[in-house]
C-alpha cells in the first residue's frame, strides 16, 4: 500500500503544477474579473467548460480561463500553489491533502454523481463476488475504482492480495489487458468502462451504487467536489458567488437539456456525439437549489465524505482522518 499512499498524499500535495497546459479559451471585455479554472476532459469539468462556451460566465462579468491538467495531483498542486483559483477534483485527492493539514482550499460545491459510469466488469463465468476468489482483478491503484474494489471484496469477506489478486493496471491499458485475458475482471471508469462492457463475454458485476457508502450516504468511491483556493475566496467573495451562479446554470442545462450540450462538449472530449450524450446522461447533475442541503452541517453527503476518509485510512490510502466539515464552505451559494 506504500505506493498507493504516496500517490494519494505526496502526489496530491507535491505534484508538479508545471504540468498545467494552457488551453485557449474565450477572452472577454477588459474589466471582467479573471478566474483561473483547472480542468480536463473528465465529465466533472463539463459544467465549467459549458459555462465558458455558452457565455454564462461572461454574462456574470467573469473572464474564466481554462487550464488543462493530465492528472488530479497536478491540478490539486496548482490550486495549492496559487496557479489556479478553482477546480473540480476527486474527493479522495482533496481528503489526502486535508489529512496533511493543508488549509489552503475549501469545498464550495458538488457538481454531480457519476455512480453508473464506473464499476467492476467480469467475464460470463463470474456470477457473484465470491466467484472472484483465486482470480485476477485489474485496477488503477490510488483511484476511485481501487477503493471500489477493496470495498467490494471487503463486503464479500475476501482478502485482497491473498484470496484475490489485485493488479495495478493503468486505465488506458485496461481494455487491452481484459481482452487479452491477462486479467479476469476490470475495475474502470468511463470511457474505458464503456469499452470493456461492450466486449463479447463481458458483464457488469457491480458499479459505484454497490459501494457501501453509496447505500447509506449517496457517496461514490471518488465523488467530485468543486474546490477553490482559500485566499481567492477571501479576496473575491462576490466573484465566487457570480461564478457559482453561472456554473450551476450550466448544470441545469446538463440535467434538463443534455442534447443541447453535446456540440460544445465534444470540442473538449473529442467523443462522438452519441458517446457524448451517453456520458452526460450517465451522471446525475446537481443544481444550485440542492447545494445547501448537500453541504449543510450534519448533511448526509458531508457525513459520507467523512466516512470515506475513515475508509481510506483503513485501506492504507491516507495516514489519518481529517475533520472534513472544517474544509466545507457554503457561504457563497
Amino acid at each position: 500500500m506504500q505506493e498507493t499512499r504516496r500517490r494519494f498524499i505526496k502526489g496530491a500535495a507535491m505534484g508538479a503544477a508545471a504540468l498545467a497546459l494552457p488551453m485557449a479559451g474565450k477572452t472577454w471585455a477588459a474589466g471582467a474579473q479573471a478566474v483561473r479554472y483547472g480542468g480536463s476532459a473528465w465529465l466533472g469539468h463539463y459544467p465549467a467548460w459549458l459555462a465558458i462556451q455558452a457565455g454564462y460566465f461572461k454574462n456574470e462579468g467573469l473572464d474564466v480561463g481554462w487550464e488543462s491538467f493530465g492528472t488530479t495531483s497536478a491540478r490539486v498542486s496548482a490550486l495549492l500553489s496559487g496557479n489556479i483559483d478553482m477546480a473540480v477534483t476527486a474527493a479522495p485527492a482533496a481528503l489526502a491533502v486535508m489529512s496533511r493539514g493543508s488549509r489552503h482550499f475549501a469545498i464550495i460545491g458538488v457538481p454531480e454523481n457519476f455512480g453508473r459510469v464506473e464499476g467492476l466488469i467480469v467475464r460470463d463465468g463470474v456470477q457473484n463476488l465470491q466467484d472472484l476468489k483465486g482470480k485476477k482483478i485489474g485496477v488503477t491503484f490510488a483511484s476511485s475504482a481501487h477503493l471500489l474494489v477493496l470495498n467490494l471484496l471487503d463486503q464479500a469477506g475476501l482478502k485482497a492480495g491473498k484470496e484475490v489478486a489485485v493488479l495495478n493496471v493503468p486505465a488506458p491499458e485496461m481494455p487491452a489487458a481484459f481482452q487479452a485475458g491477462q486479467i479476469d475482471a476490470a475495475a474502470a471508469w468511463t470511457p474505458q468502462f464503456n469499452a470493456i462492457r461492450s466486449m463479447p463475454g463481458a458483464r457488469l458485476l457491480a458499479d459505484d451504487t454497490q459501494f457501501s457508502l453509496y447505500k447509506d450516504y449517496g457517496v461514490t468511491p471518488g465523488p467530485d467536489v468543486l474546490v477553490a483556493r482559500r485566499a481567492f475566496l477571501d479576496k473575491h467573495p462576490e466573484t465566487v458567488k457570480r461564478f457559482l451562479k453561472a456554473y450551476f446554470r450550466a448544470n441545469e442545462q446538463l440535467r434538463a437539456q443534455p442534447e443541447s450540450t453535446v456540440a460544445a462538449l465534444t470540442e473538449l472530449t473529442k467523443l462522438s456525439a452519441a458517446d457524448q450524450l451517453e456520458m452526460v446522461k450517465g451522471a446525475d447533475w446537481y443544481g444550485a437549489s440542492e447545494q445547501g442541503a448537500l453541504l449543510a452541517p450534519g448533511s448526509k453527503y458531508i457525513d459520507g465524505l467523512q466516512q470515506l476518509a475513515e475508509m481510506m485510512v483503513r485501506y492504507g490510502q491516507i495516514d489519518k482522518t481529517p475533520p472534513v466539515r472544517e474544509w466545507v464552505d457554503s457561504a457563497y451559494l
